[in-house]
């Protein structure tokens, strides 16, 4: 049975105002990690793809425009959560010997405008329940959740806004990463309101990019002489609480306790964590979820730990979607092209010291009231 190896990544130059479409993002970012790996797209034989804005275009439609001839093909439709959930099957593919190379891509296009049209028509739920009323979108439905752990846990503001100024300082030092000044915790707690208790910097900036990884079988990899990355364990979740409209978990605790069995690792061995970051309260959610703290100390946990790339746990060390922009689809895929980097040891200045292994997670597809899906993976640098 073939091993799984993440072995290459790639992304396209983030855009806030450059105009360009879908396709030649998602190519820029294709032709990137393939030409890292040396490889060619005929080379290629699984593909999956993630993305709100290349529609009526496809998975397949796709892989014709790349001369690919694929055995094994995924379209994601699993909001912040395709990436690992693509990243998960693919390894699963390999395994079973279904595909020998697979190209996991994801990314979009946006203006402002249209990025705020997607998300009123995200799912039935906000387009006939809460988008006529003027509260379509992910803000106005997961800001009540802050509120709400703030009441129930104590949890402020500018504890959650301590991670939103180490990701800028990470962010600074990511050349893709839109965001290029630094943030002062005073910044953070004085911007603007979006959706109370959210303000400005609370809130992902929508923009154009695409991201990709390569997963390949063992021979291949060592064909190649690139550092490998080992996809320990992946678990996936949908619709983790039926019935409930209001939930602070999307199933964390369940696949996160399934990934430290499977895995035989727990929180306190990751040298890295590369949590999905619609929101700081979404990473707080997740400490708590996948056990790096215990429930309702999220507010604490940051405020008291050094989560810079130098410090105990470093969190979202490219910058993540704070600070570096979501593209779309693309935010699935953006942590697990940072984990590939930083275990490959190839992230220059914002490079984790010795890292060997880290958790990546995706989360999103948002409804009433929730996310829908979530996902994490378990990676580990080859020669750990």
């Amino acid at each position: 049975m073939a091993e799984p190896l993440l072995i290459s990544y790639g992304s396209s130059s983030y855009e806030k105002k450059n105009g360009r479409d879908t396709l030649p993002h998602l190519f820029d970012a294709i032709s990137d990690c393939l030409g890292r790996a040396g490889l060619f797209p005929g080379d290629v034989d699984g593909l999956a793809l993630a993305s709100f804005t290349y529609p009526p275009g496809n998975v397949i439609t796709l892989a014709e425009h790349l001369d690919m001839r694929l055995r094994w093909a995924e379209d994601g439709s699993f909001g912040g959560a395709s990436g690992v959930v693509a990243v998960g099957r693919a390894a699963d593919q390999i395994r079973l010997g279904h595909a020998r190379c697979i190209l996991c891509v994801a990314g979009d296009a946006f203006t402002t405008g249209s990025h705020e049209k997607l998300l009123e028509d995200f799912t039935p739920a906000l387009s006939e329940h809460l988008g006529p009323h003027g509260f379509g979108g992910a803000n106005g439905v997961l800001a009540p959740l802050q509120t709400r752990h703030a009441a129930l846990y104590g949890t402020r503001r500018d504890q959650l806004g301590r991670l939103c100024v180490t990701q800028r300082r990470h962010a600074m030092l990511n050349p893709n990463a839109l965001f290029q000044t630094p943030l002062t915790l005073d910044e953070f707690l004085e911007a603007r309101v979006i959706a109370e208790p959210f303000h400005l910097y609370d809130c992902v900036m929508p923009c154009s990019g695409a991201e990709a990884v390569l997963v390949v079988a063992d021979d291949i990899a060592a064909s190649i002489g690139r550092p490998g990355v080992r996809v320990v364990a992946t678990r996936e979740m949908h619709n983790a609480s039926p019935g409930q409209l209001s939930e602070f978990s999307a199933g964390w605790e369940v696949i996160g306790e399934e990934l430290w069995a499977a895995t035989g690792r727990q929180p306190g061995d990751m040298d890295f964590a590369q949590l999905y970051d619609d929101y700081p309260i979404v990473v707080g959610l997740q400490l708590e979820g996948y056990g790096f703290c215990g429930r309702g100390e999220c507010g604490s946990y940051l405020e008291k730990t050094d989560v810079s790339n130098w410090g105990e746990l470093p969190l979202n060390t490219g910058g993540g979607q704070l600070s570096v922009g979501q593209a779309g689809a693309g935010g699935a895929m953006i942590h697990l092209v940072e984990a590939v980097q930083q275990l490959q040891h190839e992230a220059g200045e914002r490079q984790v010291a010795g890292a060997q292994r880290g958790l990546v997670s995706g989360y999103g597809l948002v409804s009433y009231g929730k996310g829908l899906c979530t996902a994490a993976t378990v990676l580990e640098r080859l020669d750990s």
